[in-house]
């Protein structure tokens, strides 16, 4: 894995230059010689293909050979995370931005333990913790990561989503399709989804009342108890892969279709060679298995 960040205003000449930890990764852990080929993302779309051409003690230059812009999603997850214990939240931060996520919150609930006591310090960890993860995972787009903030404060002015849900225990939690079915799709349309995933102990009723109370919805994960952690990842996963079979139409795939000549035909054919033709398939059409003539 040859993936490197930089931040837009960095990407905008024909050489692109490394500094910092980013250059003594090349050097030092990859080492990277002249002539290898490397990957520089931005977070913001762009994709540059590269070519190590220079190096000094501290930076690492990169001639630029090929760029790319990849479009975002059609739709947009925000992640309200209530702060596990521990080390737990850089965990999600890094499976949540593997999976696509738009936007991540951590929420400060009656029942969270584990408040931040430097948060402009634990803010650039997480950011650190999600340029990681698209260095991994090859994703041109980097999650907002904002401070964290108090439940009731966002439940206040609550942000207007497509769809809105609370990942919940309660007997009127619904499946995701439940409220997905009931959604109309449109083609262009760019969808938003905010989803809350609570603590070790979920939110308290009457967090959930008043977040019901501003749309959240409230959805089931099944009926076993899952920790925050495993919650945040299992939510992103099912909502991503909804959304996806939702608003990315499949590729046009093609068809051979193989024919027989007839018999006491002349031309290429007539010495029992097959005849081809190729038939483009339509969006969600599915061939379980064909053979030419005389088996596979």
């Amino acid at each position: 894995m040859r993936r490197f960040y930089l931040p837009p205003e960095q990407c905008r000449k024909d050489v692109l230059v490394l500094a910092g930890p980013e250059a003594h990764h090349a050097q030092h852990v990859l080492r990277l010689r002249r002539g290898n080929a490397v990957t520089v993302l931005n977070g913001v779309g762009d994709i540059y293909s590269c070519e190590m051409t220079n190096a000094t003690r501290s930076t690492v230059e990169l001639a630029v050979l090929d760029h790319r812009t990849v479009p975002p999603l059609p739709w947009q997850i925000t992640l309200f995370q209530a702060i596990p214990k521990g080390k737990l939240f850089d965990a999600i931060v890094e499976k949540a931005t593997e999976l696509g996520a738009h936007r991540i919150v951590p929420i400060i609930s009656e029942r969270v333990v584990s408040i931040p006591a430097n948060e402009e310090q634990k803010l650039e960890k997480w950011k650190s913790t999600a340029i990681e993860a698209i260095k991994q995972c090859g994703s041109p787009w980097l999650p907002t990561i904002e401070a964290p903030v108090k439940l009731t404060e966002v439940a206040k002015s609550p942000a207007s989503f497509d769809l809105h849900f609370l990942t919940s225990l309660q007997p009127n939690a619904q499946h995701p399709r439940h409220w997905l079915d009931r959604l109309e799709f449109r083609s262009g349309q760019k969808l938003t989804v905010g989803i809350w995933v609570g603590p070790e102990g979920d939110f308290s009723p009457a967090e959930v009342a008043l977040l019901e109370a501003a749309g959240a919805r409230p959805l089931t994960l099944g009926p076993l108890v899952m920790r925050a952690e495993t919650a945040a990842i299992y939510s992103l996963s099912v909502l991503g892969y909804e959304m996806q079979w939702r608003l990315q139409p499949p590729p046009t795939r093609a068809l051979t279709i193989y024919s027989a000549p007839a018999r006491g035909t002349s031309g290429p054919y007539a010495q029992g060679e097959l005849r081809s033709e190729t038939a483009a398939l339509p969006p969600g059409a599915i061939v379980e298995r064909l053979h030419p003539p005389g088996g596979p």
